[in-house]
């Protein structure tokens, strides 16, 4: 009799040892046939990036009974593209799931987050892909009250599929007292950086990088305002980044003077 589970692919971007990919695992073990494909060492932050100047290396692990899993040394959307090509070779799977991140990816984080680059790098490769982030970066966060929630939105992805060239920024309030489910749009949001600078003991300055989260949407329909107000924010995002709006604009410039 043919095996009719799903095959799920679970990636991360916070290492193949994070509590937050077993969470998440674990509870992917319960819809289908589960591979896990996640970076060495964590890769926080490195956005959509890729490895080109170097070799990959890809090497099984046994780290949970019974799950096949991988670690590769590059980055999370290298993880997504060793997996179509050489574990998968060619055959995708039917989901991929990415996290659970140590930290939310709400409003603009999902541009420089590596846990959704793993899933946009999936929903390129036409797999449904759904990227998953908590309110809390201390490697003792509790996840329990996720896998719920979790569980839910995976089923739902399975059963109905999502709109081509679309994925699933999902964030998770850090509260066991959630309310639901909110379908958000990205909030309006940006960093507002600083570089602390120091200076070495060969007297050469180097720079860490701070910033405050500066927020400048107070709609009550955004991810920011969903997690303040413990629901877990869903939003769909695309990776075509054409600004439709802006065509018409370009098109009335007259570029021949």
């Amino acid at each position: 009799m043919k095996n009719s589970k799903p095959t799920i692919l679970v990636v991360n971007d916070d290492g193949i040892t994070a509590p937050g990919i077993k969470t998440l695992m674990d509870t992917m073990k319960e819809i289908g046939n589960v591979v896990v494909v996640a970076p060495d060492s964590p890769q926080s932050g490195m956005g959509h990036a890729i490895t080109i100047g170097k070799p990959l290396r890809l090497d099984k692990v046994d780290i949970y009974e019974g799950v096949e899993m991988y670690k590769c040394s590059g980055t999370p959307v290298d993880c997504v593209k060793l997996a179509v090509n050489k574990i998968f070779k060619g055959k995708k799977p039917d989901l991929c799931v990415s996290g659970i991140n140590h930290g939310l990816n709400n409003s603009i984080n999902v541009l420089y987050s590596g846990t959704m680059s793993a899933a946009v790098e999936g929903a390129i490769e036409s797999i449904p892909s759904i990227g998953f982030s908590l309110d809390d970066y201390t490697l003792e966060a509790d996840f329990s009250h996720c896998v719920k929630y979790i569980r839910q939105i995976a089923l739902q992805v399975l059963k109905n599929g999502l709109p081509g060239a679309t994925l699933l920024n999902v964030n998770f309030p850090n509260t066991a007292a959630i309310k639901g489910i909110k379908i958000c749009r990205q909030a309006n949001a940006k960093w507002a950086e600083e570089f602390d600078e120091r200076i070495d003991p060969h007297k050469r300055s180097y720079y860490w990088l701070t910033g405050v989260f500066q927020l400048n949407d107070h709609g009550e329909d955004t991810d920011v305002w969903a997690l303040d107000n413990n629901y877990v924010s869903v939003v769909p995002v695309q990776f075509d980044l054409t600004a439709y709006q802006a065509m018409p604009i370009l098109n009335s410039w007259d570029f021949n003077v």
